[in-house]
Order: structure tokens, then sequence, then C-alpha cells
């Protein structure tokens, strides 16, 4: 069993993307591997997951009113 990784991140922080987040097909409404947030775009985290498998914490970021895209810590940095 992969030992949990604790968030680094909390509910409510400010945060800003690290690299451009494309869509992976989590989004039907736009293109495949199109771009959805650019780099340096600023969010908030709404919610601290975890992805199962990998034991690693997942965070959802609301950049914008309606686009909240789940980030991986290395994708996102605290502003």
């Amino acid at each position: 069993m992969i030992e949990p990784k604790l968030p680094k991140y909390q509910w409510g922080q400010r945060v800003k993307a690290t690299v451009d987040l494309l869509n992976d097909g989590s989004f039907p409404d736009a293109p495949a591997e199109g771009l959805l947030v650019g780099t340096g775009d600023t969010g908030e985290i709404v919610q601290v997951g975890r992805h199962t498998e990998a034991n690693l914490p997942i965070y959802l970021v609301e950049f914008g009113e309606r686009l909240v895209i789940g980030c991986l810590e290395e994708e996102i940095s605290p502003l």
C-alpha cells in the first residue's frame, strides 16, 4: 500500500497555474486537448480530495466563475 501524501495546500487558498492546463476529455464542451487555463492564471481551491490509487491529493480549483479543474500539486503554486 502506498502511504498517503498529506495535502500541501488548503481549501480557500488562492493559487496560480504553473503549467498550461489542457482538456483531458473531462470537459465535453471544450475541444479535446484544448487550453482550459494558461500558465499564471489564478484561481481558488474549492475542495481537496484524494486520488485513491496513487494516494495523492487532488485540488479542485475554480478558475473564473464556471471552470473548476482538478489539479495536482505540481500544476499549481500559492499566491
